[in-house]
């Protein structure tokens, strides 16, 4: 490919009266810099870290990593296993949804307590985690998978879990029942000895 004098020309036409940037002012000015945080900043970030980290009970020591082409399941004693099989087909709707995927595990770990409470508060019992499948079992997305396996078990208000049909997320999403909480149960109790008076 040749490169022609009226080309250079025509080229020079169109970017005009243009002058070569010097070597120390090549780059963009990211505008001020940003003042470092003050010791109380650092205090309360420090305090707030070590409160969440007291608080939450799930663990971050070893787990033993799940193969990632095996599906999740748990179901605690008194639960059909009608119900998780119904569970895993996606026969609940979900009530609420967890999105985990490309997280940090430490994140993930903040998170999922205070999804699974308020859930619970607000009487939901079918839930959605998406939280990734990857291909090796040491892949980040398998890890956290593992864990999640591991937390939910932790959790008094999860009856049951199972690994998602493809059209839900398949193995990279996990549905979580939880049992009813007192509120609901006693609505229930109302209605049932209403229908009898």
């Amino acid at each position: 490919m040749t490169h022609s004098a009226h080309e250079d020309q025509d080229f020079r036409a169109l970017v005009g009266d243009v002058k070569p940037l010097r070597r120390s002012a090549n780059r963009a000015d990211p505008g001020p810099r940003r003042s470092r945080p003050s010791e109380a900043q650092l205090a309360r970030r420090e305090s707030a870290q070590a409160e969440l980290g007291e608080n939450n009970f799930l663990s971050d020591d070893f787990v033993e990593l799940v193969p990632p082409f095996d599906p999740l399941a748990f179901r605690r004693d008194g639960i059909q296993q009608g119900v998780v099989d119904r569970l895993r087909h996606g026969g609940y709707p979900a009530q609420s949804r967890l999105h985990l995927l490309r997280r940090p595990l430490a994140e993930c770990r903040r998170m999922l307590p205070p999804f699974i409470r308020e859930a619970y508060a607000h009487d939901l019992r079918s839930l959605l985690i998406v939280h990734g499948r990857g291909q090796e079992i040491d892949s980040p997305a398998n890890v956290l998978r593992s864990y999640l396996a591991k937390w939910l078990v932790q959790f008094e208000e999860v009856q049951a879990f199972a690994s998602a049909q493809q059209a839900d997320g398949g193995l990279g999403a996990t549905w979580v029942m939880l049992r009813k909480s007192e509120r609901a149960r006693a609505d229930n109790r109302e209605r049932q000895q209403k229908r009898r008076g």
